[in-house]
Protein backbone atom coordinates (compact mmCIF):
# COMPACT_ATOMS: atom_id res chain seq x y z
CA UNK A 1 0.00 0.00 0.00
CA UNK A 2 1.13 3.54 -0.72
CA UNK A 3 1.59 6.07 2.05
CA UNK A 4 -0.63 9.15 1.88
CA UNK A 5 2.24 11.31 0.58
CA UNK A 6 3.24 8.85 -2.11
CA UNK A 7 -0.39 8.36 -3.10
CA UNK A 8 -0.78 12.15 -3.48
CA UNK A 9 2.37 12.33 -5.65
CA UNK A 10 1.20 9.37 -7.73
CA UNK A 11 -2.21 10.95 -8.33
CA UNK A 12 -0.60 14.29 -9.22
CA UNK A 13 1.64 12.61 -11.80
CA UNK A 14 -1.27 10.95 -13.56
CA UNK A 15 -3.85 13.73 -13.56
CA UNK A 16 -4.26 14.85 -17.14
CA UNK A 17 -7.94 15.77 -17.33
CA UNK A 18 -8.40 19.35 -18.46
CA UNK A 19 -11.00 21.18 -20.45
CA UNK A 20 -9.91 22.75 -23.70
CA UNK A 21 -6.48 21.92 -25.16
CA UNK A 22 -4.65 19.00 -23.62
CA UNK A 23 -1.74 19.85 -21.35
CA UNK A 24 0.26 17.04 -19.82
CA UNK A 25 2.42 18.11 -16.93
CA UNK A 26 4.80 15.76 -15.18
CA UNK A 27 7.26 16.43 -12.43
CA UNK A 28 10.78 16.20 -13.84
CA UNK A 29 12.60 14.97 -10.74
CA UNK A 30 12.56 18.40 -9.12
CA UNK A 31 13.68 20.22 -12.28
CA UNK A 32 10.37 21.87 -13.05
CA UNK A 33 7.46 20.92 -15.26
CA UNK A 34 7.31 19.76 -18.81
CA UNK A 35 4.45 21.07 -20.91
CA UNK A 36 3.50 19.50 -24.18
CA UNK A 37 2.37 21.52 -27.14
CA UNK A 38 -1.00 23.24 -26.86
CA UNK A 39 -2.35 21.25 -29.79
CA UNK A 40 -2.17 18.00 -27.86
CA UNK A 41 0.10 15.01 -28.05
CA UNK A 42 0.20 11.69 -29.83
CA UNK A 43 0.48 8.09 -28.78
CA UNK A 44 3.00 6.15 -30.88
CA UNK A 45 2.77 2.37 -31.26
CA UNK A 46 5.38 -0.26 -32.11
CA UNK A 47 3.75 -3.66 -32.23
CA UNK A 48 2.60 -6.69 -34.10
CA UNK A 49 -0.12 -6.37 -36.72
CA UNK A 50 -3.01 -7.16 -34.36
CA UNK A 51 -1.87 -4.67 -31.73
CA UNK A 52 -1.25 -1.81 -34.15
CA UNK A 53 -4.52 -2.49 -36.00
CA UNK A 54 -6.44 -2.35 -32.72
CA UNK A 55 -4.92 0.99 -31.78
CA UNK A 56 -5.45 2.39 -35.27
CA UNK A 57 -9.12 1.40 -35.11
CA UNK A 58 -9.30 3.19 -31.76
CA UNK A 59 -8.10 6.38 -33.44
CA UNK A 60 -4.45 6.48 -32.41
CA UNK A 61 -3.02 6.56 -35.94
CA UNK A 62 -1.67 9.71 -37.52
CA UNK A 63 -0.16 10.06 -40.97
CA UNK A 64 1.06 13.39 -42.31
CA UNK A 65 -0.25 13.70 -45.88
CA UNK A 66 2.88 15.64 -46.84
CA UNK A 67 5.25 13.05 -45.36
CA UNK A 68 3.95 9.48 -45.40
CA UNK A 69 7.02 8.33 -43.44
CA UNK A 70 5.95 10.49 -40.46
CA UNK A 71 3.39 7.94 -39.21
CA UNK A 72 3.21 7.39 -35.47
CA UNK A 73 3.17 3.60 -35.67
CA UNK A 74 5.28 0.68 -36.86
CA UNK A 75 3.93 -2.78 -37.62
CA UNK A 76 6.58 -5.36 -36.74
CA UNK A 77 6.44 -8.70 -38.51
CA UNK A 78 8.94 -11.44 -39.37
CA UNK A 79 10.35 -9.27 -42.19
CA UNK A 80 11.05 -6.28 -39.94
CA UNK A 81 14.70 -5.99 -38.96
CA UNK A 82 15.91 -5.01 -35.51
CA UNK A 83 17.51 -1.94 -37.09
CA UNK A 84 14.09 -0.82 -38.36
CA UNK A 85 12.61 -1.24 -34.88
CA UNK A 86 15.51 0.68 -33.33
CA UNK A 87 15.17 3.48 -35.90
CA UNK A 88 11.41 3.80 -35.30
CA UNK A 89 11.94 3.78 -31.53
CA UNK A 90 14.57 6.55 -31.73
CA UNK A 91 12.41 8.54 -34.16
CA UNK A 92 9.38 8.38 -31.86
CA UNK A 93 11.47 9.41 -28.83
CA UNK A 94 12.81 12.41 -30.76
CA UNK A 95 9.38 13.66 -31.84
CA UNK A 96 8.08 16.53 -29.73
CA UNK A 97 4.45 15.61 -30.43
CA UNK A 98 4.68 12.07 -28.99
CA UNK A 99 3.79 11.80 -25.29
CA UNK A 100 3.41 8.03 -24.95
CA UNK A 101 5.10 5.19 -26.79
CA UNK A 102 3.35 1.84 -26.59
CA UNK A 103 5.45 -1.18 -27.49
CA UNK A 104 4.73 -4.89 -27.36
CA UNK A 105 6.90 -6.39 -24.65
CA UNK A 106 8.29 -9.14 -26.88
CA UNK A 107 9.52 -6.42 -29.26
CA UNK A 108 10.82 -4.31 -26.37
CA UNK A 109 12.95 -7.26 -25.27
CA UNK A 110 14.87 -7.00 -28.57
CA UNK A 111 15.76 -3.34 -27.92
CA UNK A 112 15.93 -3.49 -24.12
CA UNK A 113 19.24 -1.62 -24.06
CA UNK A 114 17.61 1.39 -25.76
CA UNK A 115 14.63 1.34 -23.42
CA UNK A 116 16.91 1.16 -20.39
CA UNK A 117 18.81 4.24 -21.64
CA UNK A 118 15.61 6.33 -21.85
CA UNK A 119 15.08 8.15 -18.55
CA UNK A 120 13.03 11.19 -19.59
CA UNK A 121 9.44 11.26 -18.36
CA UNK A 122 8.14 12.19 -21.81
CA UNK A 123 7.60 10.29 -23.93
CA UNK A 124 6.59 7.62 -21.47
CA UNK A 125 7.29 4.10 -22.65
CA UNK A 126 4.64 1.53 -21.83
CA UNK A 127 5.26 -2.13 -22.55
CA UNK A 128 2.07 -3.99 -23.41
CA UNK A 129 1.23 -7.63 -24.08
CA UNK A 130 0.33 -9.02 -27.46
CA UNK A 131 -2.14 -11.70 -28.39
CA UNK A 132 0.57 -14.35 -28.55
CA UNK A 133 2.95 -13.08 -25.86
CA UNK A 134 1.75 -12.40 -22.31
CA UNK A 135 3.03 -9.48 -20.27
CA UNK A 136 5.82 -10.20 -17.77
CA UNK A 137 6.21 -7.35 -15.25
CA UNK A 138 9.65 -8.60 -14.19
CA UNK A 139 11.03 -7.73 -17.65
CA UNK A 140 9.47 -4.26 -17.83
CA UNK A 141 12.21 -1.64 -17.30
CA UNK A 142 9.78 1.15 -16.49
CA UNK A 143 7.87 -1.00 -14.02
CA UNK A 144 11.11 -1.93 -12.27
CA UNK A 145 12.09 1.76 -12.02
CA UNK A 146 8.63 2.61 -10.66
CA UNK A 147 8.95 -0.09 -8.02
CA UNK A 148 12.24 1.46 -6.95
CA UNK A 149 10.59 4.89 -6.80
CA UNK A 150 7.91 3.56 -4.48
CA UNK A 151 10.41 1.64 -2.35
CA UNK A 152 9.60 -1.86 -3.56
CA UNK A 153 12.21 -4.38 -4.59
CA UNK A 154 12.11 -5.71 -8.14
Amino acid sequence: ALSAGRRKNFIHLFKTCHTGPLFVELANMGKGLIKLAEGGALVAVIGDEDTVTGFLLAGVGQIDPKNKKAANFLVVDNKTTQAQVEDAFKKFLAREDVAILLINQHIANDIRYLIDQHTAPIPSILEIPSKDNPYDPTKDSVMNRAKGFFGQKS
